[in-house]
């Protein structure tokens, strides 16, 4: 008995062993990384290869015993063979350190997995979401929003997430609007760009730091322009439209150096983004030499069948990584069917080498093969987790994202001692739809209400009334959000209150679920009995505050025209109600602009700035035959690029330092803003251009420049832009980026609608 001891244990050794010894070759950290890589992809085997392509969904207690039976068991089975490199949705050090143990100490290779999660606006301490965040057009502060998100997600055993989205979307019924920054993609790369620095810091060497994790540029591509607005519906497009408004962003986050990118759920021209080599093998790592790695979105090679474009399992495997699909996400297709496909050679195995590599490279770079417990420290958990200096972080990226939309009758700032105060509807005492979509690892009902923090500002008399519930059951994530339609019981209470006040504050809008995947609307109103209760609230007080909360711009004809002051307070994460409350009293002074054009009814959408003038723009004959609406007027209720403040700034003396331009000179912009009101603030300078003729016709106006400037009261300070031949060209239909002469009008303003102009020719 004691000699098969012995013996069994001789073997473990042997087989262990020769694991080790396999490994340590590319352990060697004196050796450049793709020297290592290439020493281990040496070492596996096909099934091992294949392995590292899959990624599989938390699927059992990682804490408690081995899973028994089903599909559980089978993944299981699959971690502990080296089958599988990278899981999603495990959080927290105790289960991360225990998977990952599985990996790293019972696998023949001991390859570490990524740990990948959506951490979208912030990890448990949550930001405003991200549409919000892009309203400061505040680069810095964006940037400090996705590290305090990294820093709380790693402390947690994450590595990876599946953000930022670049979506560029001007359909404000599509759900995801609220991930994306809007509908302009100068703005948007831009953002873009700033949260890559901020989840992955400012260098790839960053990358390998404990408080850092590897981001996810998403959706590849032209997700926002799902037709009417419809999650996962199809999308049909123009190469000018693909090239000029659905790329940039994208192509923003690889020169920031993203490791990973997602593709998309939609077809484009008729091509699932999954299986599009176009655009992952052609323009991702063809023409813009990127060399991460692609993920599936959520099972999105299997859904290639679904489509028509793949006749069975086998096929849109090869077609998914054949077109430059690097990881499939919970499709369970690529460890099913890739080992058959390259010995049938139906797939070249050089493709899965190339997709390994891209998938190792991501690993050794956030030095996982160094150290696989490296963001496993139950102390800076507890410590970084929902400390104060987030929730400071967060509070500030909250002020900033709160956009004035409208202030009349002296209604705002509000006193801060003797006013009678009337705060009125559900969402001024909800601490959970504040934290809004994609927040699944912050715990619910945390978020600061309004009433919680208006209720700090002890020298006013405060009264709460709900005056109707705004949800008829519980909202989650996974279900459907159904509205009270009929309960109208709280309205006399709410009226009374609003008749003896001497300001209505009223928080309306969305619920917190009711944006995001698979959130579309075709009503873009108050939803439930909302509007019915700002209406008779009016009719007994009209100095109403109207705060908005939603993920997503609304159409609010009725309140633009009648309520006084309307602040548009979004999804606001953890801390919203400090931040609105802030903004109300004046503590804080306004200072977000939309980026994106709020409809004046659902009939307008799609409605952006950045249209083109048809050959008929204007009614100049006074007759019926131009381009316009019967029913309502042709622009946007609030425009892209607007948003007030307790401030009044003046623009004056635009100048451009020449009338003529020969290509690659420089054209020097300047124009002076004043601060003449009666606060310190801040303004969102914006340069638009229009070229007036070219070989691809160009929108009336595309923003090329915004600088973000604090001015005291009183103060005038000389804004500066350059404009090169970057913000002058543009892509034509084969993708060519272009610079043509021509007559270039400039508008130096407020909003995408008003401001200075001037013009100047390229020869």
């Amino acid at each position: 008995m004691k000699k098969q001891i012995r013996k069994y244990a001789f073997l473990l050794l042997i087989v262990f062993g020769n694991g080790y010894a396999q490994t340590k070759k590319h352990m060697d950290t004196k050796k450049p990384i793709e020297e290592r890589i290439s020493l281990l992809i040496k070492e596996m085997t096909l099934e091992e290869k294949v392995g590292q392509m899959n990624q599989y969904n938390g699927f059992w207690d990682v804490t408690g015993p081995a899973p028994k039976g089903g599909s559980a068991e089978l993944k299981y089975e699959h971690l502990r063979k080296g089958w599988v490199g990278s899981m999603l949705t495990v959080r927290g050090v105790k289960e991360v350190r225990a998977v990952q143990k599985i990996a790293v100490e019972e696998t023949r290779l001991r390859i570490p997995l990524i740990i990948g999660f959506d951490v979208i606006h912030g990890y448990k301490t949550l930001s405003p979401i991200p549409l919000a965040e892009a309203a400061s057009w505040d680069l810095e502060a964006i940037k400090k929003s996705a590290a305090i998100a990294a820093d709380e997600a790693s402390a947690s055993g994450i590595n990876w997430t599946f953000a930022p989205n670049v979506d560029i979307t001007n359909d404000a019924r599509w759900g995801r609007v609220m991930e994306g920054a809007g509908e302009d993609p100068y703005l948007g790369s831009k953002i873009g760009y700033a949260r890559i620095k901020g989840f992955q810091g400012e260098t790839m060497a960053d990358l390998a730091k404990v408080n850092t994790i590897a981001a996810c540029t998403k959706h590849f591509a032209a997700y926002g322009y799902v037709e009417a607005g419809l999650e996962y519906n199809s999308v049909d497009m123009s190469n000018s439209k693909l090239y000029n408004s659905v790329l940039p962003p994208f192509e923003a986050t690889v020169q920031a150096g993203v490791r990973t990118f997602m593709n998309s759920f939609n077809t484009l021209n008729g091509i699932p983004a999954t299986g599009n080599a176009f655009l992952q093998r052609d323009i991702l790592k063809g023409k813009w030499k990127f060399d991460g790695f692609v993920v599936s979105d959520y099972a999105s090679i299997r859904e290639m069948i679904a489509h028509g474009y793949a006749k069975d399992e086998a096929d849109a495997t090869a077609k998914a990584v054949i077109a430059g699909s690097d990881m499939d996400m919970e499709s369970y297709l690529y460890v099913a069917k890739l080992v058959t496909l390259v010995k049938e050679g139906k797939v070249k195995e050089a493709l899965i080498d190339d997709a390994v590599r891209r998938i190792l490279r991501v690993k050794f770079e956030l030095g996982l093969f160094d150290d696989p417990y490296r963001y496993c420290d139950e102390k800076r958990e507890k410590e970084v987790v929902g400390s104060k200096a987030n929730n400071d972080g967060v509070l500030d990226m909250a002020k900033k994202s709160i956009v004035l939309l409208k202030n009349e009758k002296n209604l705002l700032p509000l006193k801060k001692s003797g006013q009678k105060i009337a705060l009125i509807g559900a969402l001024a005492n909800d601490k959970n739809s504040p934290l809004g979509s994609w927040r699944i690892a912050a715990d619910d009902n945390t978020a600061v209400s309004v009433l919680e923090a208006m209720q700090q500002y002890k020298d006013n008399q405060l009264t709460f009334e709900k005056g109707a519930d705004l949800l008829s059951q519980k909202a989650t994530f996974l279900t459907e959000t159904i509205f009270n339609t009929t309960d109208k019981s709280g309205f006399e209470a709410a009226k009374t209150a609003a008749k003896n006040a001497d300001v209505v504050v009223m928080v309306l809008g969305e619920y917190g679920f009711q944006s995001g995947e698979a959130r579309s609307r075709t009503d873009l109103n108050l939803p439930g009995i909302q509007q019915e209760l700002l209406e008779e609230i009016y009719k007994v007080n009209p100095n109403i505050v109207l705060v908005l909360n939603n993920g997503r711009p609304l159409t609010i004809p009725w309140a633009a025209q009648n309520i006084p002051a309307i602040v548009e307070g979004w999804q606001l994460g953890t801390q919203a109600g400090n931040a609105i409350a802030q903004v109300l009293y004046g503590d804080y002074n306004p200072s977000g602009k939309l980026p994106i054009s709020f409809p004046r009814n659902v009939g307008q959408v799609p409605i952006y700035y950045n249209k083109y003038s048809t050959g008929r723009p204007i009614d100049s004959d006074k007759n019926v035959f131009w381009s316009h609406y019967m029913d309502v007027e042709k622009t946007p209720q609030f425009p892209f690029g607007f948003g007030l403040s307790y401030t009044k700034f003046d623009y004056k003396n635009l100048k451009i330092n020449k009338t003529t331009f020969a290509k690659r000179e420089k054209i020097e912009v300047s124009v002076d803003v004043t601060n003449s009101g009666n606060y310190d603030g801040k303004e969102v300078v914006q340069l638009y251009i229009h070229d007036e003729f070219a070989s691809i016709v160009r929108p009336i106006k595309e923003l090329k420049g915004f600088e973000l400037v604090n001015l005291k009261k009183g103060e005038t300070k000389t804004v500066h832009f350059t404009l090169t031949e970057r913000e002058l060209g543009f892509y034509d239909n084969n993708g060519n980026y272009i610079v043509e002469p021509g007559v270039f009008n400039i508008m130096v303003g407020w909003n995408s609608n008003e401001g200075l102009t001037s013009k100047f020719e390229l020869k």
